[in-house]
């Protein structure tokens, strides 16, 4: 990376152009065709889908895929609830697999017990940025019939035996949210090789117009110029991204390799500052994976020390602090009280009583224990230094 900025190739010269077009609608899809183009470049797919949103994307691909009220969708409860949330939206009902302890990833054996006659999708998360064990769950899949989302808003570029994250299960969702390796302050992505899903997906995204498929996210000024058009061919959201946000996402994405490498790097000098303490264990990344490191995240195994004293004293030192693991999304007030804007109609009583502790056990001892530090330091002068400070934390503390 030869640049301390995050935002150093065409963000503004797209944006301006943007800008130029004074937002007529017939040129209102120029960006977002350039980035759905370039997106299948990068990945090798077939179909690209930009979205306003991280959790849009999982919310259409669900629907797009007939999932609603009396179905179950198989979820990790640690990672941001925005997952859930699709599920929810959807009117489905989350059901939460338990996560193996040295990935942090969803667990297989935990999905394997979960299925019902009722479980319809399982929605993989690429935690951290590290890809799930794939090839069991598809296994799992293929032999149940369900419909597998990849929840990759942490993982752009990441690796799975020589395979690209993303390409694995039968969609992926990516996220630009501003904490990404990619941003454009908001906006995600949804990718697939499946022509009739991304056809039914971009009806689910954009108002359920029959103008719009696959390729094709607006309609034409043709179109609405007649009046006996029916536009409507089913009901929609409307989740399209915006030209500004794809203008800026266009120009993260034309450098893509060098905003996700920057992030491992940063990882990499976190990574030999822990190499010799025994008390923080870091993400375990298997050889045949490649980590894009949204973030570098270890457990805290101190006999002694809590996780506010370690993080403090990381701070003390100059630390640019340490951000704790979400709580686990069952364990969220939202589930506790059941205040899921209508939503908990759906959920059996049965569901609803599973939605305690001892629900993911794996989950519930290491959420307390996770310490997630930044990666995202476009100097790497900067990340040299955190690993500095890291070093000498521990070594105050061992």
């Amino acid at each position: 990376m030869t640049t301390s900025k995050r935002l150093f190739g065409n963000e503004e010269k797209y944006v301006l152009e943007v800008l130029a077009t004074d937002f007529r609608s017939s040129k209102g899809s120029i960006m977002t065709r350039r980035l759905e183009d370039l997106f299948c470049q990068v990945y090798g797919c077939d179909y690209s889908l930009s979205f306003t949103n991280g959790t849009a994307t999982m919310h259409a691909l669900l629907e797009a895929q007939g999932i609603g009220p009396g179905d179950e969708v198989i979820v990790p409860p640690l990672t941001m609830s925005a997952t859930t949330f699709a599920v929810l939206q959807a009117n489905a009902t989350p059901v939460f697999a338990d996560v193996e302890p040295d990935t942090f990833q969803i667990s297989t054996a935990s999905i394997a017990e979960r299925i019902t006659d009722k479980t319809k999708a399982i929605i993989t998360v690429a935690l951290y940025g590290l890809s799930p064990d794939m090839d069991p769950i598809m296994d799992l899949a293929r032999k149940h019939d369900l419909f597998v989302l990849e929840d990759n808003a942490e993982c752009f570029l990441g690796k799975y035996k020589g395979r690209m994250v993303g390409l694995l299960g039968h969609a992926a969702s990516f996220s630009f949210q501003s904490s990404k390796h990619l941003t454009s302050g908001e906006g995600g992505m949804v990718i697939t090789n499946d022509g009739e899903l991304a056809d039914r997906t971009r009806k689910v995204q954009s108002l359920g117009y029959a103008g719009v498929g696959a390729k094709k996210g607006k309609i034409t000024k043709d179109d609405i110029q007649e009046p006996t058009y029916q536009r409507h061919v089913t009901m929609g959201w409307n989740y399209r991204m915006p030209e500004l946000c794809a203008a800026v996402a266009l120009a993260q994405v034309e450098n893509i390799e060098p905003l996700v490498q920057a992030r491992i790097d940063a990882a990499k000098k976190l990574d030999a500052a822990v190499a010799t303490c025994d008390w923080l264990v870091p993400q375990l990344t298997p050889a045949d994976c490649v980590n894009s490191y949204w973030t570098y995240v270890v457990q805290l195994r101190h006999p002694e020390h809590s996780w506010n004293t370690v993080r403090d004293a990381f701070k003390a030192r100059g630390g640019h602090g340490i951000y704790g693991a979400w709580q686990l999304t069952y364990l969220e007030p939202m589930f506790r009280d059941m205040n899921l804007l209508g939503r908990e109609r759906f959920i059996s009583e049965e569901n609803r009583a599973k939605y305690k502790p001892g629900l993911c056990p794996v989950a519930e001892d290491l959420q307390p224990r996770l310490m997630q530090f930044k990666t995202n330091y476009w100097d790497p002068s900067e990340a040299d230094r955190q690993a500095e400070i890291l070093v000498e934390t521990i070594a105050s503390l061992s």
